[in-house]
């Protein structure tokens, strides 16, 4: 049987009394920040968004980077819609989250500058490529190498044979096929 004096927002329940507390603080909330949009309710979901910008990823991203950090696996789906509904909806941010995001807050503190490029950080990121230094040049030597041996090859097999009907194998000499038609 339900209960007619509750509501439901979101996964909470509550009483219609708290139900017009609940609106009033949501308003409030929204005029602070139509007010002030450097406000911030949630300091914590600050460092996060500071750690992420700082990688040049995004939030969830960097969650899933302090969970992999943390528990040495990645997130299996269900922790995923766990974690952010956690996040997003409820504003929980767990303790190896902080963690790892002020350890990264801490490395650009301390001047390490190609935090943004480390791979490690974008193993989430599907548009992310890392490029291979100097891989125009050794991509040109390795093509220049198969074609030379190549080249080789057909240069020495028909050196082998006297006057061949083709460049490229079966090789029938001439002299072969005169002789198959006698």
């Amino acid at each position: 049987m339900k209960n007619k004096n509750l509501i439901v927002v979101g996964r909470h329940h509550l009483h219609k009394a708290t139900g017009s507390f609940y609106i009033q603080t949501i308003m409030t909330s929204l005029l602070q920040t139509l007010l002030k949009p450097d406000h911030n309710e949630h300091p914590e979901k600050e460092l996060i968004a500071q750690a992420a910008n700082i990688l040049q990823v995004g939030e969830f991203q960097l969650l899933q980077l302090a969970y992999y950090e943390w528990h040495g696996r990645d997130m299996l789906e269900m922790e995923m819609n766990n974690l952010f509904s956690a996040y997003m909806i409820d504003n929980i941010i767990p303790h190896w989250a902080r963690d790892f995001a002020r350890k990264i807050l801490a490395r650009d503190a301390a001047g390490e500058t190609s935090l943004d490029r480390d791979p490690a950080y974008h193993r989430y990121d599907p548009n992310y490529v890392t490029h291979v230094t100097e891989g125009r040049r050794k991509f040109i030597t390795a093509v220049i190498a198969i074609s030379s041996i190549f080249v080789l090859a057909i240069a020495a097999s028909e050196m082998k044979t006297r006057s061949v009907t083709s460049v490229l194998p079966p090789y029938f000499e001439i002299e072969d096929l005169d002789r198959k038609g006698e």
